[in-house]
């Protein structure tokens, strides 16, 4: 069973002034209902103290009290509304669920975060908390990992996830991205792999390769958080890059046979996929989540070299294990709005 970390306040109305497809969550949950071997759980709202181990404490106050001034409201493309705020709460607890979950599982998947643009003291970008950084910390600061690595394949720089992690002891960055996208201003990740407009399936697919690899052999990390952003697509509204459906299906098998291979476990984040078609972007962000769930060898039996790999890793770290306490549920219980 592939393991997807799903919250109904994912699903939240949407607020005025907004073009943001507020329905993809909705949509994604409903096309991953029709999948026969997904197994679903539900995460918890991410407690204040851990976002305010990221994020200025007053913007914390600001988002979770819906008193957003409009300045920031405006850098993060939507108001911040009572359900917006809850949501906001929620999606890095799904990234923290689904995070434990890869740790005995090899893999798992929320259906929404990869929030990569939110700073310490203002969201950007249609996004409010980062909660990949969120997790991140919270992973490394309680021990359940010593080493973590966030991989951002999002055609926009991950510059929030690289600003607010750079510095701290056993997390790293790194974001391959249109160069020539939004922001503007980049930050510096630990790797940045900026890509020329229109690059291709083949030219992409050998570039993040052979730089993530070698990220991956120095870093060593035991666990990823994967941003699977879709929007690197060549028809993707707010994309700059070329890549077909085809190499987005590769991406996420390299991407995983890659982390099989040193025995790494990955949690993975929706990220940005944009345009008219809220469902055409939705299929794109399930199709992310199936392949990599195919990939570890999940939805069907693990392989003998999954296990060993697990297993392995599990006995020569002196890691706290984490325990996965939420229940699994059969049925997500909104309709997509």
């Amino acid at each position: 069973m592939i393991p997807v970390v799903h919250h109904p306040a994912y699903v939240a109305a949407a607020p005025a002034r907004s073009t943001y497809r507020w329905n993809k969550n909705g949509l994604i949950r409903d096309l991953l209902e029709a999948e026969p071997a997904v197994a679903w759980h539900t995460p918890a709202p991410m407690p204040p103290e851990w976002l305010e181990a990221v994020h200025d404490p007053d913007y914390v106050a600001e988002v979770l009290e819906a008193r957003v001034p409009r300045e920031k409201e405006r850098r993060i493309g939507f108001p911040v509304t009572r359900a917006v705020a809850n949501r906001a709460a929620v999606v890095p607890g799904g990234t923290w669920l689904a995070a434990g979950i890869a740790l005995e599982q090899g893999f798992a998947a929320n259906t929404a975060g990869g929030s990569h643009h939110a700073l310490a003291d203002t969201g950007a970008g249609y996004c409010v908390f980062n909660d990949l950084a969120v997790a991140a910390v919270r992973l490394v600061e309680e021990g359940s990992v010593r080493r973590l690595l966030v991989v951002d394949c999002d055609v926009h720089q991950g510059d929030g996830t690289a600003s607010l992690l750079a510095g701290r002891e056993g997390l790293a960055t790194y974001s391959i991205h249109a160069a020539k996208n939004f922001p503007v201003r980049k930050a510096r990740s630990t790797v940045d792999v900026p890509l020329a407009d229109g690059t291709g399936d083949d030219e992409y697919l050998e570039t993040l390769e052979r730089t993530l690899a070698a990220l991956l052999d120095d870093q060593r990390p035991e666990l990823v958080l994967y941003q699977a952003g879709v929007d690197p697509f060549a028809g993707d509204r707010l994309g700059r890059l070329a890549l077909t459906l085809e190499g987005l299906r590769a991406r996420e098998e390299l991407v995983a046979r890659m982390m099989r291979r040193r025995g790494i476990p990955l949690a993975s984040t929706v990220g940005g996929g944009y345009g008219d078609d809220a469902l055409e972007i939705a299929r794109r962000h399930v199709g992310a989540i199936v392949t990599l769930g195919k990939a570890f060898g999940l939805g069907e039996r693990a392989t003998a070299l999954d296990r060993e790999q697990l297993t392995s890793r599990r006995a020569s770290s002196d890691r706290r294990p984490m325990i996965v306490g939420i229940p699994q549920r059969t049925v997500p219980d909104t309709v997509a709005s």
